[in-house]
């Protein structure tokens, strides 16, 4: 199925970001989660945490202004706002163990209805895998969420009724936002909290192939 209005990279990292609250600790993972950033409301106080021990990142710098001596855990250039530190990595992951992170955004490649995460290894023969600290995270913040596409190359969804990759955490996410829709999950399973404009609710429950209670009593 084609889907004009599916969201790209950029639009999914906007929507994220919406749902950001004021005064929020944030931790941005590796690969699309780190596009957040550029999309933050005005007018409220994110503080955004990099496991490499960063707090106050700001958005990406502009094109030959890259210090590259300012790195997020991805290995990517990053600004340093008014205030922000930068501090050993042991800090770093006692503030990510300790509870100290409101929200962390993960990528994933799969996410089950009840929040279980596979997202550091496909276990394919010569994957390279990517641990990272994304378990410390997934078990460590207050709230994971998490940011992909809905759909593999091939057409399978990655929200699953139960994960086949070597897990990240035991039900530790708690919204998933895609291409075509946002999602919770948890103990009840999945709610829907909105989709791309032209996708029903039937069409999104076909697409995954789990029952998908309807946003109405989903909330936001």
């Amino acid at each position: 199925m084609n889907f004009l209005n599916k969201r790209d990279k950029a639009a999914i990292a906007q929507r994220v970001a919406q749902d950001i609250f004021d005064g929020a600790y944030v931790n941005l993972g590796i690969g699309m989660p780190t596009a957040v950033a550029n999309h933050l409301p005005k007018g409220i106080e994110v503080v955004l945490h990099s496991e490499n021990g960063i707090l106050g990142m700001g958005p990406q710098p502009a094109a030959g202004d890259e210090d590259f001596d300012l790195i997020n855990a991805g290995k990517q250039p990053v600004t340093l706002l008014k205030g922000g530190a930068y501090f050993h990595h042991a800090d770093s992951f006692a503030m990510m163990r300790g509870g100290h992170i409101d929200i962390c955004v993960l990528g994933a490649y799969q996410v089950s209805v009840k929040g279980d995460l596979a997202n550091w290894s496909t276990g394919e023969v010569g994957a390279i895998p990517a641990v990272g600290g994304a378990m410390d995270l997934a078990v460590g913040a207050k709230e994971t969420w998490v940011m992909m596409d809905l759909l593999t190359k091939t057409g399978q969804s990655k929200v699953v009724s139960s994960c086949t990759y070597p897990l990240t955490g035991l039900a530790c996410v708690r919204r998933i936002y895609t291409d075509l829709c946002t999602l919770s999950c948890g103990p009840d399973g999945l709610r829907l909290v909105d989709t791309v404009e032209g996708l029903s609710h039937a069409d999104l429950v076909n697409l995954i192939g789990l029952p998908i209670q309807p946003a109405s009593s989903a909330g936001h």
